[in-house]
């Protein structure tokens, strides 16, 4: 470690040193920023070219953070640092004092006269610590003590001057302020003020409404105001609402900051709440939450931070927020209410819509989408806990004879045949009837009608549409006849009726339910009083205001009241009915309807595998087969009680039948001489290891012998894996052994009890995906496999964009805690469906796929092949097996490799030290670090090429495989190597093999320190989910000595990779590494086959130099790389390494060139047609097809009988791939 100070001479100027960076300033900062200068820079070398600096400044003002932070990354990426940090230091405060003390007063007074009086007249002393108040007067002292000054003070040098200073008051003890003056002190402001105010950030006992501040009057008295009527600064408002997006930091200064956003239905405002220190921060960041409703008091001021009015918070407490109740004695239940699932329609969450039924005491609530019934199985989830029974339909879309004409139908399933048979309704209409939406011809709704009760629906059904046509009463009652019950809503929902002229006026569309009512009694029909519901409350409506309009539609401000009402809002809606019939359709009516319906589960509760007879036999015999054959019979006890723990778990839980289809696919895959990966944490089983489902062995690390099978296991945890063990000889026959064993325990894949359904995941070659995926249908039958379903919902981002382009649309100027509120309340809502990359669902040959769940098109493609789940598969997934058959590029390399070289990539070494040493230097490819722009090699490596990851190889330098396998869990947990691992790695706390990188790592570290087993799993499972350590596990982790920097980086965690999914990525690496080192040319062209259309055959084709210049073009674009360029940037990097290694590439070539895979060429690569940048695959292969007939006699040719365009002529002229070929057959008769 070395560290420098450097004292700047040319350059002294921050400004000067920054010249590039573009900032938004406003005048006060860009003054700071002028008069700033650098007075030194410590520089620390501890961390390689990469290093730190530490930049000091005298300031004559605070400069603020959104100056310091981009000029530090800016600093970072100009100069190639791990690290910038800025430090501020203040001039002469003091000159500052005495020349401005009338300026100072007047921004610390916060223009209360009293308080502007007593420091106006009181004198003051500054030693460059300490700032020495002196007032007159008792009466002085008291305001100064009660009013808190001192913090104001301390807290206005420190924002605004970057300094702690410690302020003291004293009394002069000079005789009373005269009455007069003293009655002069007391203003209504003043006496307002020293009632009401406080000492900001006091943190009250828990059983105080007060979270901190004071306690505020009475909400009237106080003045309180909506969000939105706070248009300008202002002092000492009063709002109340509920908290969103709580963050606390600590400052530069030392001190700590909590923000968050206040929203109430009108609109919403940032606030900002300052703490000296880290007890009072914390006392309060325990106490308020997310979604907690307080009342605040503060200021309103522009923040030039955030660009925009903002809360300055003194006061806080907690408020029980007011909401509407339903205290009828006898409550109501909705039978037609939307949710998210409803597509770009309805706002409502699933969770919140059962949480209200159930607070309101409504025994029940029918969940009704848009031709989807994908609420189910969340639904059914949250009436368990909320204690509610869910009647489960759906508002469909029928038709008779002509599918535009389709109206709208509610269904309902009374038991579990109507429930079948609605999941059947689902799928046809999903398969055979989608036209914009799915629909249900009546002839097959018929025909599956058993158990189902249909109701009317809404005025788009054809009961209300024909009352609204004029139809006669004759055929009025012969459609309300089809139906088991009629619907009312209440007349605002369908008001657009008078707004287009169909119906004059608001009695009219009550005479339309007085009709419906008549109708209902006259066939002895139940009616029913609905809300149609789409979104909670009803100021939840400017969130579908916002989805509609975003699609559309012109009268999306006009929003009909469709929110979920109380039972009392729903009798006085109706009251024009009559009080008895009012009760009737509101209440007794749908509890009628509820008592036809029987309590069912959407989706069964158990696992349903697939059968195949003799799974549980063969799994057995193949584990202690394959296991006899690598360590002899009889099998060590340590391999022995393995073994027979795990297939005493997979086989009493009825999971053999998942390992052998495991073992088949995989198996077949090997057979046609594709390699297999295995994903996730399946290398934890070494069942499954001695089936052949994955690489990866979970034993502890040991040597055995292929000739006489004896072995040595290594279990005291001095060695991270196998691979690291050194070569040994057999002490019995003298053979050398073979080394293995990654220890991972079992635990970590199937639960500490052995019971949790195994999720196997598998990367096939991408080539050989599809013929994985055909296979399923051999084994299963093609009915029986389907693909894992997914359902896409608006992201934040997404919506982000909605309400951007409304408020852009309507002029509306909104601040950012508005636009995150209404993002927030867009959010979750399903756009479309798609698929599992590579997920197959396999229902059992016995089983129809509606006992689970309906089918459908993914994205509703009706030209789609394939047909998915209706369900996402999450939720479906642990009651039916899921086949995870993902397409990877690395079997695809490995299979290129092995048919270039020659090679069995199975029987490469994983201590091979060339290939080693390719993971810490350079010295292998025989280049510098200066060439290649990096003290690694890894460029083009799998998990190890990438710029953030070779970063993590230079700081810690690995010399073996399970330093690599660590190194692989760092970058894929999150918050387990950056502010965690790195850190203590380089402040020398931990080596890199004692840090944490994997979740096995602690349940294997904990278990070796003593702590019992079950809890060391439980602590595990915790601190990968992000749930940290509980504070009586962490009593357990002291008490068997594990070091606080443990506890506390296990508290740091966000998620953790499994090892085992870590060591059979780091296999693939290292085989693709060991063919860069050993095997250039072949590790190269399989490289770019892989990204053959990324490939940039005319420019690579120039050499080093113009490389190196498209690589500094596009260092300079930085962030503003585009996705293209940013793939284009790492095949440069390659191509570059190629060239420096003494390999060339050659011009691709009409006849020689293939179509789209790189060719080995004497000492370089002869890039393939589709390498050149607009050709593309298609066109490609024609061309290689037709030229294998016979030679292109001339342009005419080509073109006609490769089918390409004349664009892709041009192409091929541009990179002199014609050779002056003709344009046409014909002869020239005369020149």
């Amino acid at each position: 470690m070395s560290s420098y100070c450097v004292i700047p001479e040319g350059i002294s100027n921050l400004y000067q040193f920054i010249a590039g960076l573009e900032l938004n300033i406003v005048d006060s900062g860009y003054e700071a920023l002028r008069s700033a200068r650098i007075s030194k820079v410590e520089i620390n070398t501890e961390y390689g070219s990469s290093g730190s600096w530490k930049i000091f400044l005298n300031v004559q003002k605070n400069i603020p953070d959104s100056i310091l932070a981009p000029a530090e990354k800016y600093l970072c990426s100009r100069c190639g640092l791990s690290k910038v940090a800025f430090v501020q230091q203040l001039g002469d405060l003091a000159a500052y004092l005495s020349q401005c003390w009338t300026e100072f007063v007047g921004q610390v007074s916060q223009d209360n006269p009293a308080v502007r009086h007593i420091l106006l007249n009181a004198s003051f002393s500054f030693d460059g610590e300490i700032l020495s108040i002196e007032t007159v007067g008792n009466l002085s002292a008291a305001i100064v003590a009660d009013r808190g000054i001192d913090h104001t003070i301390k807290s206005f040098i420190l924002r605004e001057y970057g300094r702690i200073c410690e302020i003291r008051f004293t009394n002069s003890g000079l005789a009373e302020i005269p009455d007069d003056c003293e009655s002069s002190l007391m203003t209504p402001e003043y006496v307002e003020a020293l009632s009401e105010n406080s000492a900001p950030n006091k943190v009250r006992n828990n059983d105080s409404p007060v979270i901190f501040g004071r306690n505020i009057r009475n909400i009237s008295d106080a003045g309180q105001q909506t969000i939105s009527s706070i248009q300008d600064e202002v002092r000492n408002v009063v709002i109340v609402g509920q908290i969103m997006n709580l963050e606390g930091k600590e400052l530069r200064s030392g001190r700590f900051l909590l923000t968050y956003d206040l929203i109430d239905n009108t609109d919403g405002i940032s606030n900002k709440v300052f703490f000296d220190n880290e007890e009072q921060f914390k006392k309060v960041s325990a106490v308020i939450k997310n979604g907690l409703y307080v009342k605040v008091k503060g200021t309103v001021q522009f923040d030039k931070f955030s660009n925009e009015l903002v809360l300055f918070t003194d006061s806080m407490c907690r408020v029980e927020r007011v909401e509407r109740e339903d205290t009828c004695e006898t409550p109501r239940i909705e039978l037609h209410a939307h949710t998210r699932m409803s597509t770009l329609d309805a706002v409502v969450s699933i969770k919140s819509l059962i949480k209200t039924a159930a607070k309101w005491g409504h025994p029940a609530v029918a969940i009704t989408d848009h031709g989807v019934v994908q609420a189910f199985p969340e639904a059914h989830e949250e009436a368990i806990e909320a204690g509610i029974k869910i009647i489960y339909g759906m508002e469909g879309y029928l038709f008779d004879e002509d599918i535009n004409q389709a109206r709208h139908i509610v269904i309902l399933a009374r038991n579990n045949i109507g429930l079948r048979n609605l999941y059947r309704l689902v799928s046809i209409s999903h398969l055979r009837y989608l036209h914009r939406t799915p629909r249900i011809p009546r002839a097959v709704l018929n025909e599956y009608r058993e158990g189902l009760i249909l109701g009317s629906a809404c005025e788009a059904g054809e009961l209300i549409q024909a009352i609204v046509n004029g139809a006669p009463d004759e055929h009025l009652l012969a459609i309300a006849g089809f139906y088991d019950y009629l619907e009312i809503q209440p007349i605002k929902n369908n008001e657009f009726l008078v707004r287009k002229g169909k119906i004059a006026n608001q009695d009219g569309l009550r005479q339309i339910n007085i009709k419906v009512c008549e109708l209902a009694a006259r066939l002895n029909k139940p009616v029913v009083a609905t809300c149609d519901v789409h979104f909670l409350n009803p100021e939840d409506e400017i969130y579908r205001r916002i989805l509609m309009a975003g699609q559309g539609f012109d009268d999306a401000d006009n929003q009909p009241p469709l929110y979920f009402r109380t039972t009392q809002e729903m009798l006085e809606e109706f009251s024009y009915l009559g009080t008895q019939l009012a009760f009737q359709a509101v209440v007794e009516n749908p509890r009628l309807i509820n008592d036809m319906v029987e309590s069912i589960k959407p989706i069964p509760d158990e696992l349903y595998s697939p059968q195949i007879p003799g799974a549980e036999e063969e799994i057995k015999s193949m584990s202690y087969q394959n296991a006899e054959a690598l360590y002899g019979s009889p099998l060590p006890a340590i391999v022995a009680e393995r073994l027979e723990y795990e297939l005493n778990s997979i086989i009493n839980n009825g999971f053999a039948v998942l390992y052998l289809i495991a073992h088949k696919l995989v198996k077949k895959s090997m057979d046609d001489g594709y390699l297999v990966g295995s994903r996730g944490s399946v290398g934890s089983s070494f069942v499954a290891t001695m089936t052949g489902i994955t690489e990866v062995n979970p034993l502890p690390p040991h040597w055995r012998c292929p000739n006489c099978k004896n072995s040595e296991f290594i279990t005291d945890g001095s060695y991270g894996g196998g691979f690291d063990l050194p070569d040994k000889v057999c002490s019995k026959c003298q053979t050398l052994m073979v080394k293995n064993g990654h220890n991972i325990p079992f635990a970590v894949f199937m639960g500490f009890h052995g019971d949790k359904v195994p999720d196997i995941d598998l990367n096939f070659s991408g080539d050989y995906q599809p013929v994985a995926h055909k296979y399923t249908e051999e084994l299963f039958g093609k009915d029986n496999v389907f693909r894992a379903g997914t359902i896409a919902t608006i992201a934040e981002k997404t919506a982000y964009g909605f309400v951007k382009n409304y408020c852009a649309e309507k002029g509306i100027v909104a601040r950012n805690a508005h636009i995150d509120r209404l993002v927030a309340g867009c959010t979750g809502v399903k756009r479309t469906t798609g698929q599992h990359p590579g997920g197959i669902m396999v229902v059992p040959r016995d089983m129809d796929v509606h006992h689970f769940t309906p089918i459908q098109f993914p994205a509703d493609d009706k030209n789609s092949s394939t047909i998915t789940t209706h369900f996402d598969y999450h939720s479906i997934s642990s009651r039916l097996v899921k086949l995870d058959i993902l397409g990877h590029d690395d079997p695809t390399v490995i299979k290129m490799l092995e048919d270039l070289t020659g090679i069995d990539a199975k029987s490469l070494p994983f201590d091979d030290r060339e290939t080693m040493s390719l993971f810490s230097s350079t010295e292998v490819l025989k280049l510098t670090a200066e060439q290649l722009g990096s003290t690694v090699g890894t460029f083009g490596i799998p998990e190890f090429g990438t710029k953030f990851v070779r970063q993590m190889l230079e700081d810690t330098k690995p010399k073996t495989f399970s330093e690599l396998v660590r190194i692989s869990g760092f970058s894929h947990g999150t918050d387990v190597w950056l502010n965690n691992a790195q850190d203590l790695i380089k402040s020398g706390t931990v080596r890199l093999s004692e840090a944490i990188s994997t979740r096995d790592d602690i349940m294997v570290y904990l278990i070796h320190k003593g702590v019992e087993p079950q809890t060391a799993f439980k602590i595990m499972e915790g601190v990968r989910k992000g749930k940290g350590v509980k504070p009586d596990d962490v009593e357990k982790m002291r008490a068997k000595n594990v070091p606080e920097w443990y506890i506390e980086s296990c508290q740091k965690i966000k998620y953790m990779f499994p090892k085992a999914h870590a060591v059979a990525y780091v296999m693939m690496a290292f085989r693709i590494a060991y063919c860069k080192v050993h095997y250039p040319l072949a590790f190269y062209a399989s490289y770019f086959t892989v990204r053959a259309t990324e490939f940039d055959a005319g420019l690579i084709i120039q050499g080093e130099g113009a490389l190196r210049a498209k690589l500094l073009e596009f260092e300079q674009k930085g962030n503003a790389m585009t996705a293209k360029e940013k793939g284009l940037q790492t095949i440069v990097e390659m191509a570059l390494e190629m060239y420096l290694r003494g390999y060339t590439f050659r011009r691709v070539d009409l006849y020689t060139s293939d179509a789209t895979k790189f060719i080995i060429a004497d000492d370089g690569l002869l890039p393939p047609l589709a390498s050149l940048q607009g050709l593309g695959d298609a066109a490609a292969h024609n061309i290689a097809e037709a030229r294998r007939k016979k030679p292109f006699s001339s342009l005419e040719d080509l073109r006609s009988r490769a089918r390409i365009s004349r664009a892709v002529i041009d192409i091929l002229k541009e990179h002199g791939c014609l050779h002056d070929m003709d344009e046409t057959d014909q002869i020239m008769l005369f020149a």
